[in-house]
């Protein structure tokens, strides 16, 4: 394209060896070549009531809880009776490999019941449940307290640990996501949001990258 002369820089025509600076503007074939957005990645403590959606037709949404000036959507979903940790971003790629369930990229949540769990139900849920024509991938269950129990998921099945607890004949009275692999809710105060540090997003990145 360059040697096409197509590429202009400003006023003048782009030869091979041209840099571009910052305040430049570059057009090909006299369309305007827009910057790509740098990558961001938010976490956000949604509160009960918020929909996991950025379209208009659902009120309350992401949209109109989250004052980002870039476009970003959610990796994945939270139901609107659930709290938690959910993550945004303007990187396809990215939401794509987080969401994959191949992938077995770890979710821990925090959830109460009507009732304890027996241990017998414990170890049934663990090995995997039949819902939705399929079987849910082993999970953990942890820190049993009373009606209140950890698990971890390495899918995300539409409302899975509802109904994973609906099958065994419990209910759920409330369920808050915690950790989505190795970003936690530490420190973010139910309806707020954070920029993932660099490290955090690394991170994310190594693990992507692995699977």
């Amino acid at each position: 394209m360059l040697e096409a002369g197509r590429v202009r820089i400003g006023d003048r025509v782009a030869v091979l060896g041209d840099t571009v600076s910052e305040g430049d503007s570059v057009y090909v074939d006299g369309v305007p070549v827009e910057r790509k957005a740098e990558r961001v990645i938010l976490a956000y403590h949604k509160p009960l009531g918020v929909i996991c959606t950025t379209s208009e037709k659902e009120r309350p949404n992401l949209t109109d809880v989250i004052d980002y000036p870039d476009r970003v959507f959610p990796v994945g979903r939270l139901d609107k009776d659930s709290t938690g940790l959910i993550l945004l971003t303007n990187d396809g790629l990215l939401a794509d490999e987080l969401m994959r369930g191949r992938n077995d990229h770890e979710k821990e949540y925090v959830v109460c019941t009507d009732k304890p769990l027996t241990d017998s139900v414990v170890q049934a849920m663990e090995q995997g449940v039949p819902l939705m024509e399929t079987m849910t991938k082993p999970c953990r269950i942890f820190d049993r307290k009373g009606k209140e129990f950890h698990i971890v998921l390495t899918q995300g099945l539409n409302r899975q640990i509802r109904k994973m607890c609906e099958y065994f004949g419990y209910r759920v009275t409330s369920l808050r996501r915690i950790r989505f692999v190795s970003v936690t809710l530490d420190g973010l105060d139910e309806g707020t949001w954070r920029v993932l540090t660099e490290a955090e997003a690394r991170e994310l990145n190594e693990v992507c990258k692995s699977n």
